[in-house]
């Protein structure tokens, strides 16, 4: 009898796991893949539009995931200049990715990897390896099918890996192919895409092509023949567009839009207009009013309710918010890189979305640090001038993270401002190192304290290069990804704003850290570090006593900020700026109704005497 139950039970077992089998493969097979394309100019708003359209479809209920294309020949984007591709985006696992990861990551909620992020050089150097490796048997190692091969292989793998914290696999992939259409470095990308399409079935691939509508001043008229041939050209390699996003700066004409609909083969419901909007949190909700929702649920035979909900909801209502939102937080921003605002892209949203949570309006001074310099008064004083005027006028002033040697003097004159003149300050990597050889200088007479990322020579090396930094290979040789910072003063104004957390969780990237043989003489006069590695060996946090908001943090916590979770470091820089700090402290980490918006729920709270924002208490996962 019980040989005859165990055989029941063994032949049971195998059923169900063979069925469990079948609905996996099922599953797989039902995954969707949306690719978003542009024509006519770069920098045209693809990375917006794919992370708002991720947005949408998520609010519906669905699991969704991104994949950036950056057609260069770069590894990743770790040895750019800020200047040449704005500023680069640090992942938990330390992958240094293109800053359109870091859209998807606030816009989404999720965490991605470094496989996230496809480049041409990563696509070759794996190829290459398999090749050395006698992976292709003796074969001529060609563009296609070899390389369209590979780009379509780490699609397929990367849009199951989960990235949402419960590990269930994504529902719905999408996928930016940087740069524009006729590139030829986007050539293998877009033939790897028109087989895809076929490998994977119609029902189950959509191409959207963002394109631009200019209105020239002399005519007054929106001109769609760039939409044209872009479209044309685009067809042409054997990709057709399922929706055509047309960006204007004003809402497009009905006759406009069927004269694309008639010359690009799409029905005039397939072309949307994004027109210029007073914030990007608005884009969501204008592709979702264009009708998207049914279109989507429609083409790709996707199962969710009709309308997204509540999601979206919580939007409309932070975008109202912006819109209606008088009052000004003003933050000085003392950089290297302030000619381009993308340097600091998630610097600038982690401030904005600490303002728009205490129900205020961001105000980003740039400055850049050199102005600051006396050199700068003699040889342009005019300059020089309107940097100190922006410096004093300013609520607050952050130092964010940078290299090299260029503007650093300006820096620390700016962080010696700040601390003599009690302003409120957050230094951020090498934001925090200064303040360290700011305080060194003028507080402890170590007139010659430095970097040794500066001066090798210096007497007093308060800040020195990393025992496990390479200094040859340029590329990846930093301590990089999530590390964990404790927190162990419970007094720390940081530690308060982590929700009394005895460890956190955050990127880093840098090569130099703060010597910690020096760390008794800084402690003795008042210069705290309240937080460190989890070996105690590497200091993390730094702050001031008797001083309303002197921060520094070692890692970035910007990276980590979302529009309804803002960074407990930024938040209470914007908090000190606007005078609300240790309000926001002594309500245990709370506002009342009049400074913010909602609960974290997003729904009203007005009779309620205070207001809880929810910050996470330890920002993994966020």
């Amino acid at each position: 009898m019980r040989t005859l139950l165990r055989g029941i039970c063994r032949f049971h077992r195998l059923r169900c796991n063979a069925r469990c089998r079948w609905l996996r493969s099922d599953h797989r097979a039902q995954m969707k893949y949306i690719l978003v394309t542009g024509g006519v100019i770069s920098g045209i708003g693809k990375g917006i539009i794919a992370s708002s359209i991720g947005t949408i479809l998520k609010s519906c209920g669905l699991r969704v995931t991104a994949i950036k294309i950056d057609p260069y020949i770069n590894i990743d984007a770790g040895t750019f200049s800020p200047y040449e591709h704005g500023e680069v985006f640090v992942l938990d696992d330390g992958g240094e990715v293109d800053l359109d990861l870091g859209n998807y990551e606030r816009f989404l909620d999720i965490r991605l990897t470094r496989d996230n992020n496809i480049t041409t050089g990563k696509i070759y150097q794996w190829v290459i390896n398999k090749e050395r490796k006698g992976d292709y048997l003796g074969k001529t190692v060609q563009v296609v099918p070899h390389i369209t091969d590979a780009i379509q292989e780490w699609v397929l793998r990367q849009a199951r890996i989960p990235v949402d914290d419960d590990g269930v696999e994504p529902e719905v992939c999408v996928i930016e192919l940087g740069g524009t259409v006729g590139d030829i470095e986007s050539m293998p990308f877009i033939e790897a895409f028109r087989q895809f399409q076929f490998k994977v079935k119609r029902e189950n691939f959509c191409n959207i092509h963002v394109s631009l509508v200019p209105l020239p001043s002399t005519t007054g008229e929106q001109k769609t023949k760039p939409t044209q041939n872009s479209v044309r050209e685009l067809r042409g390699l054997g990709l057709s567009p399922d929706l055509i996003v047309c960006r204007c700066t004003t809402p497009m004409e009905k006759s406009v839009k069927e004269k694309i609909s008639m010359f690009c083969h799409v029905e005039p419901e397939q072309v949307i207009c994004v027109y210029d909007v007073c914030s990007l949190y608005r884009v969501p909700l204008l592709l979702e009013a264009e009708g998207v929702v049914e279109y989507f649920k429609e083409r790709l035979d996707l199962h969710f309710e009709a309308r997204p909900r509540r999601l979206l909801n919580k939007w409309k209502e932070m975008a109202d918010r912006y819109d209606r939102t008088l009052e000004i937080c003003s933050i000085a921003l003392v950089g290297k890189y302030t000619k381009l605002s993308d340097s600091y892209a998630s610097v600038i949203k982690a401030l904005e979305h600490s303002a728009l949570a205490m129900n205020q309006k961001l105000e980003v001074k740039y400055i850049d640090s050199a102005d600051l310099e006396p050199a700068r008064q003699e040889e342009e004083p005019v300059k020089y001038h309107e940097a100190w005027q922006n410096l004093c006028s300013a609520n607050g002033v952050l130092v964010p993270g940078g290299f090299g040697v260029r503007g650093t003097e300006g820096k620390i004159l700016a962080i010696a401002w700040a601390r003599k003149q009690k302003k409120p300050f957050l230094g951020v990597c090498l934001g925090m190192q200064l303040a360290v050889v700011e305080f060194a200088r003028n507080e402890l007479n170590w007139t010659d304290a430095n970097s040794t990322e500066f001066d090798p020579n210096t007497s007093y090396p308060v800040v020195i290069d990393m025992p496990e930094h390479n200094p040859g290979d340029m590329g990846g040789t930093m301590r990089l990804g999530k590390r964990t910072t404790i927190l162990k003063d419970k007094n720390s104004v940081l530690r308060k704003l982590y929700k009394d957390s005895d460890s956190i969780e955050e990127r880093h990237r840098h090569r130099y850290e703060v010597n910690p043989e020096m760390k008794k003489s800084f402690e003795e006069r008042g210069f705290r570090f309240v937080g460190q590695d989890v070996e105690g060996e590497r200091m993390e946090v730094i702050e001031l006593e008797d001083h309303p908001y002197f921060v520094g943090v070692q890692y970035h916590p910007e990276f980590t900020s979302r529009p309804m979770k803002p960074s407990p470091p930024y938040f209470g820089l914007a908090l000190a700026a606007a005078g609300k700090l240790q309000y926001y402290l002594e309500k245990g980490c709370r506002l009342s109704p009049r400074d913010t918006y909602s609960d974290h729920s997003g729904s009203s709270s007005p009779d309620s005497e205070i207001v809880d924002l929810k910050l996470p208490a330890n920002l993994t996962p966020v």
